[in-house]
């Protein structure tokens, strides 16, 4: 079945650094895109980023965009988020996220936050 299991969250200071990993497993990894969503107290879940498939085409959500990076490695079925230049609005629960054959899967999900 499909699995998707997130890491790498934890606190930062303002300015600070973290990467999220995603590992995925239950499908044919280079055939899907991969996202990554968040969501803070009180708001709504949101994408954050998303990697295309085949291709390796990305998009960010524009408050992140400059700061946040994905990337995929194909031989280890990982998704990963680097996220820079971090902001007390960043603190959020991270997702994992894939769409196989129409249906949704998520990973647990990584808390992530700033504050200094």
């Amino acid at each position: 079945q499909v699995q998707l299991v997130e890491s790498g969250g934890g606190a930062a200071q303002p300015g600070g650094s973290l990467r999220l990993s995603c590992a995925a497993s239950g499908f044919i990894f280079s055939l899907y895109d991969m996202s990554w969503y968040r969501q803070a107290p009180g708001k709504e879940r949101e994408l954050v980023a998303l990697i295309g498939s085949p291709g390796s085409s990305k998009n960010y959500a524009d408050s992140v965009k400059g700061r946040f990076t994905i990337s995929k490695d194909y031989a280890k079925n990982m998704v990963y988020l680097v996220m820079d230049s971090l902001k007390p609005e960043d603190t959020a629960v991270y997702y994992c996220y894939v769409k196989v054959r129409g249906y949704d899967y998520w990973g647990q999900g990584t808390q992530v936050t700033v504050s200094s």
